[in-house]
């Protein structure tokens, strides 16, 4: 096979959160995701685990997942629901996998692309603003871990242009952008990943919500834009993504795109967690180090994970 043949195969298999498909039911090669009682074949492999919320099957290679979840369950707690009982025991494993399903849910929940992630986004965003005035207990929560640092980052960044690197699903840029719609912030918000599909529903999603936010599709150790180009920019959680030479990259982009500030938080954890696509542990030691190496002034903070921000 000649190598364009090969990357239009794999290109070809990456997730388009957006793509048409049947009501209560997702489909790819390597899953299949349905709402239950949506109808399993009648020659359907019996499930190898029943948990809280999941029946999990197989055939052959390929995920069969079934779920009983409500579209007003649905926001991003769901990841916690997934690597808790189904990741974490070991009855699924891989980033890929823990993608395809994590989609397959959202998309089979709610009827239609489009109002299964603007549910999904509006469900996770109000959890969000719900836990920044009463903060919930993050033992089996995502959102609720995740609150104090978005809260903490939305302190730091001030209401200047931000640039966001490595956005995945954006929620920070959505809350950026409430702010500036709302009439509290003076500057562009720009969210950026190297994943289109994700650009994609971001953009989407921002539009059905009437909020202006610009996406950009790139490494975010190679931003397509000029010096200096906004006033902050924010690396949350991205980091322990990454190994040690293309996370000093990004750093390093970072540095070069801020007028004034750079934000990084990474999580603070023992070992990294696989489900989540961890790679690299970080401890105050070494976000200081990172923070001599930029020959700027910087200090090192605890909040839910670790911080370093550097200033011009």
């Amino acid at each position: 096979m000649s190598v364009p043949s090969l990357r239009d195969a794999i290109a070809a298999r990456r997730i388009d959160p957006l793509a048409p498909g049947t009501p209560g039911l997702y489909a790819d090669h390597l899953v299949r995701v349905v709402r239950e009682p949506h109808p399993v074949p009648s020659d359907g492999p019996r499930p190898v685990v029943r948990t809280a919320h999941f029946v999990l099957r197989r055939r052959g290679r390929r995920v069969e997942l079934g779920h009983r979840l409500r579209p007003d369950q649905l926001d991003n707690d769901l990841a916690g629901l997934l690597a808790e009982e189904l990741f974490a025991p070991g009855w699924l494993s891989g980033s890929d996998i823990f993608e395809r399903v994590f989609t397959g849910v959202v998309r089979s929940c709610v009827d239609g692309p489009l109002p299964a992630w603007t549910t999904f986004y509006g469900n996770t965003l109000t959890r969000i603003r719900q836990s920044f005035q009463h903060p919930e207990q993050a033992d089996h929560s995502s959102i609720a871990g995740f609150a104090p640092v978005y809260r903490y980052a939305l302190d730091l960044v001030g209401t200047d242009s931000v640039l966001d690197l490595g956005s995945c699903f954006g929620f920070l840029p959505m809350l950026l952008a409430e702010r500036e719609s709302g009439g509290s912030g003076s500057g562009s918000v720009i969210a950026s990943d190297l994943s289109g599909g994700t650009m994609r529903l971001l953009g989407a999603v921002a539009g059905a919500r009437g909020l202006r936010l610009d996406v950009l599709v790139c490494d975010a150790a190679q931003v397509p834009l000029p010096d200096r180009a906004v006033d902050t920019v924010t690396v949350i959680h991205v980091l322990e993504h990454l190994d040690a030479e293309h996370g000093g990259a990004v750093l390093r982009e970072a540095l070069r795109l801020a007028r004034r500030r750079v934000v990084v938080a990474v999580p603070y954890e023992d070992e990294p967690t696989a489900a989540y696509g961890h790679v690299r542990c970080f401890s105050p030691r070494e976000l200081t180090a990172l923070g001599r190496r930029s020959g700027r002034t910087f200090w090192v903070a605890a909040h839910h994970g670790g911080w370093l921000v550097v200033d011009r």
